[in-house]
């Protein structure tokens, strides 16, 4: 079992926690973790490209000139491709779905893996409590540096959402929070370092294992 010290937001030691097996002790499979990191980032993907064909092309409601007699090529629409301004031909949709499925049992794992890599290469620490009470950014910016998250990425993860320290946190680069019951692997492989509160720990187990 991994053990990790529990830290106050002064950077004193006072206590110890016991990580969740299930969660922090999962085997590395590196395949699951790429197809769920390629589903995530699908899933997330938004459709901008769009061109317009014929049909949604403003105009081109009566016929341009009479079928003969003119000495020109017959034509029923200035909305028609050949024309210009008129629709495009295979373009671009917005139409277009790019989501991938992937069950929760293995999402859950992936996040497991991501977790457990975090655990066992000891970048994972644990916070006694975390309280706000208004939103000052120089607080948690005097926190990270008392508990040396000073370089690199850093993922705060809280019992439940909190505007106080959402706020706090907002406006220092490379520093993000989490509610426990939001946890994704993109989130975790973007921060190297993850900082748990002692209730958000209780909040993971209850939210993925049901305890």
């Amino acid at each position: 079992m991994i053990k990790v010290d529990v830290k106050d937001i002064s950077g004193k030691v006072v206590g110890q926690e016991t990580l969740e097996p299930k969660i922090f002790e999962v085997k590395l499979k590196p395949d699951l973790v790429h197809q769920v990191v390629v589903a995530q980032g699908a899933n997330a993907r938004r459709v901008i490209a769009h061109a317009k064909d014929r049909s949604e092309v403003r105009g081109g409601g009566r016929k341009p000139w009479r079928q003969k007699g003119t000495g020109r090529a017959r034509h029923g629409s200035i909305r028609s491709p050949i024309w210009r301004g008129g629709g495009v031909t295979f373009g671009p949709t917005k139409d277009r779905n790019f989501s991938q499925k992937i069950n929760i049992k293995m999402r859950r794992q992936a996040l497991f893996m991501s977790l457990s890599d975090r655990a066992r290469n000891k970048r994972i620490l644990v916070l006694d409590k975390l309280e706000i009470t208004e939103p000052k950014t120089k607080i948690v910016a005097g926190i990270c540096k008392t508990l040396g998250l000073s370089a690199g990425k850093t993922l705060f993860v809280i019992q439940a959402k909190d505007t106080n320290i959402q706020r706090s946190i907002h406006n220092i680069s490379n520093v993000d929070v989490l509610p426990a019951n939001s946890l994704n692997i993109l989130a975790i492989l973007k921060h190297g370092q993850i900082v748990f509160t002692r209730e958000a720990l209780t909040k993971v187990s209850q939210v993925y294992l049901g305890k």
